[in-house]
């Protein structure tokens, strides 16, 4: 579990990140490099879940040996199976991130929601309810591992 209290908008306290795949830990279905390291040093604090589609099929061979729950969501309704799927976690205790369209309720409801925008870019609407943007997974991953960054990006 990771907790932290951030002035003015209160305390975190997280025990879940819950990952879009593609466009967000990885491009054209692979994973980047500097992803898998981050996901072994937060799996000691944090739950790590990657929910996706898996547009380029190959999203369980690239996570295979990692700490991760994968979960494949059928092709309709993503957007609604994201959000059941935090809600079912605790949505008050779980970081999301994303950066597509089916990501936009996830990141809304989560404690926390980051976007990313990268190489596949963000959908707008998913960016807007997000709480914090970053310009790679690394950084977002990042933040947990540094928590004061989360405290000068939320705090009021």
């Amino acid at each position: 579990m990771l907790e932290i209290d951030i002035p003015g908008h209160g305390r975190l306290c997280l025990k879940y990140i819950v990952s879009d795949y593609n466009g967000t830990l990885a491009c054209d279905g692979k994973l980047f490099p500097e992803i898998d390291p981050l996901l072994r040093k937060l799996s000691a604090d944090l739950e790590i879940h990657v929910i996706t589609a898996d547009t380029f099929g190959i999203a369980e061979k690239q996570l295979s040996d990692l700490p991760v729950k994968l979960v494949v969501l059928p092709q309709e309704n993503q957007d609604h199976g994201k959000l059941d799927y935090i809600k079912k976690l605790g949505a008050s205790s779980v970081a999301s991130l994303g950066n597509g369209r089916n990501d936009k309720l996830m990141l809304k409801e989560s404690a926390l929601g980051i976007c990313l925008l990268q190489a596949e870019g963000s959908n707008v609407l998913s960016l807007m309810e997000s709480d914090i943007v970053c310009k790679s997974a690394k950084d977002a991953l990042e933040l947990f591992l540094n928590p004061k960054r989360l405290i000068a990006t939320l705090r009021k």
